[in-house]
């Protein structure tokens, strides 16, 4: 009798820390996948996000914001999401902090990660006649610095180190949610393109799951590999940066997770910001 040949899965996540320390068990082979394995690629979330509208990839983190686009195509998993609990993307500026951060930014302009990123969705919500431009997420923090922009808004390890720079914090977006609405900001999520079949979707939510569980109970381990990713955090900013996005809603987005993105989609939808009303399908292990 022939075995069966395995059926190789393309996943992408982003280059940071957090992610890395999800997928770690996946990518070295650390879990038991039966006969699916999986091939790892790494690009910004904007690139994953354009990518993902294209269908290209089979699983991949994106943006809760495209996910608006892409509902029709992907289904959401129950694990791996991004959710910032009182804290997420910052806006930062040059100049020390006005009394009044959010009327400040109307008419100034805002370096974001991308369109489709959460943060500038956030932002769009927080003070919509702020102006933007589009800059790789990795070099805000110099954009803004030199002087190009007015402020920038920061995901990633730029929520630590814009300090570093000499740049001034105005406002925490996640908190400011927390704020208006009592729930945590929900950033980025997994997806999986929905012509794989069921069966298939139900085994990659199972992998993505242990994959995540298996980095928990091995903490250390992940850390040491996602301290790769950390674009110059030392190991007690990499240690802290990971805490801060696998947390609670990492292993599933539970009641409270699914409701923050409910209310985010439901926000953005009466601001005119997205294309219409998006229908929310969590594929659970």
């Amino acid at each position: 009798m022939t075995s069966r040949s395995p059926r190789v899965i393309h996943v992408a996540h982003s280059p940071d820390a957090d992610d890395a320390f999800m997928f770690w068990a996946l990518a070295a082979g650390k879990i038991d996948t039966g006969d699916r394995r999986y091939r790892e690629e790494l690009a910004d979330i904007e690139s994953l996000n354009r990518r993902a509208l294209a269908g290209e990839l089979e699983v991949t983190a994106v943006s809760l914001h495209a996910y608006a686009y892409l509902a029709d195509r992907y289904a959401l998993l129950a694990h791996g999401a991004s959710i910032g609990d009182r804290y997420g993307p910052r806006i930062v500026a040059r100049q020390a902090a006005p009394v009044d951060p959010r009327r400040a930014l109307a008419g100034l302009t805002v370096a974001v990660p991308g369109a489709l990123t959460t943060a500038f969705l956030a932002l769009q919500l927080y003070q919509p006649d702020a102006r933007h431009v589009v800059v790789p997420f990795d070099q805000i923090e110099d954009f803004v610095a030199a002087g190009r922009a007015d402020a920038g808004l920061l995901i990633h390890e730029g929520q630590l180190t814009f300090a570093d720079r000499g740049l001034q914090l105005w406002a925490d977006l996640g908190l400011w949610w927390h704020e208006e609405t009592a729930l945590p900001l929900p950033l980025g999520g997994n997806v999986v393109r929905r012509d794989l079949g069921q069966a298939l979707l139900a085994g990659v939510a199972h992998d993505l799951k242990a994959s995540i569980q298996y980095g928990l109970a091995h903490r250390a381990e992940a850390l040491a590999h996602a301290q790769q990713f950390s674009r110059g955090l030392d190991p007690g900013r990499t240690d802290r940066f990971v805490g801060m996005y696998v947390n609670d809603y990492i292993v599933d987005y539970g009641e409270r997770g699914r409701r923050a993105v409910q209310e985010l989609f439901a926000r953005a939808g009466r601001a005119g910001l997205l294309p219409g009303p998006v229908a929310l399908e969590f594929i659970a292990a």
